[in-house]
């Protein structure tokens, strides 16, 4: 099976490269404009979803201005279980959003492969209320085979302004055996840091490109990497607490 879910990871991978270069292209682009105009980039998700939150977040040969929306009752820590019954509250995302120092000069990225909870959506609701362009990492796929949980009937793909499809399948499980009654091996996790780091590397470019200083860390084990970062620590100090 370790061929296979290599395999099938490849496919995958192939197909997001070609059907979503437009889309993350645009994202890109908006990565960089919210950067080089002293905004932040925000990123939310519940449960396994937070995970791609944190793989981009003071990260060596990352971006600096990331913050990761990281609210524990929606993390697995805390009870995995627990976390699943409060992503399905409508509303619920008013207790921890209202006070995110979120402006209109940001961005927020929302990470929901099923897409069909209310907290996701819900946050993505109240980023663009405050002004934010916000954008959605789901699988249309499975979010229109399953009906939507929020009071809207809307599911994350309906509520952002740009939305980059990871191509997971349904239950997001890619392998199957003919021994095991359900399918197995998740991909969304995968791809989804494979999309993340493809479009902030664009976006990267992009910036140097406009001749603006792309604000990247190095990692902590190069010798003069603690100067570098702290400057950037400090320059960022007031929007991403480190």
């Amino acid at each position: 099976m370790i061929d296979k879910y290599f395999s099938e990871i490849a496919d995958l991978l192939a197909i997001v490269e070609k059907e979503e270069l437009e889309g993350m292209s645009l994202a890109a682009k908006k990565v960089a404009e919210v950067i080089q105009n002293g905004g932040v980039v925000h990123l939310f998700g519940c449960g396994h979803s937070h995970i791609l939150t944190e793989e981009v977040y003071y990260r060596a040969g990352g971006l600096v201005p990331i913050h990761p929306i990281l609210h524990e009752p929606l993390m697995l820590h805390e009870g995995a279980v627990r976390s699943s019954a409060f992503e399905r509250k409508n509303d619920y995302a008013r207790t921890f959003m209202e006070s995110q120092d979120i402006r209109n000069s940001d961005l927020l990225i929302v990470i929901s492969t099923s897409g069909r909870n209310p907290v996701p959506v819900d946050v993505a609701k109240i980023a663009k209320s405050k002004g934010a362009f916000v954008i959605g990492i789901t699988s249309i796929s499975y979010s229109s085979s399953q009906p939507s949980r929020h009071t809207s009937e809307l599911h994350l793909f309906e509520a952002v302004d740009l939305v980059i499809d990871n191509h997971a399948p349904v239950g997001d499980a890619l392998l199957s055996h003919d021994k095991v009654d359900v399918n197995f091996s998740p991909s969304s996790t995968v791809i989804g840091s494979t999309i993340l780091n493809a479009i902030f590397a664009e976006s990267i470019k992009q910036m140097a490109d406009n001749n603006f200083e792309p604000p990247v860390f190095l990692s902590g084990n190069i010798e003069g990497a603690d100067e570098h970062n702290q400057l950037l620590i400090d320059k960022y100090k007031d929007r991403v607490k480190l």
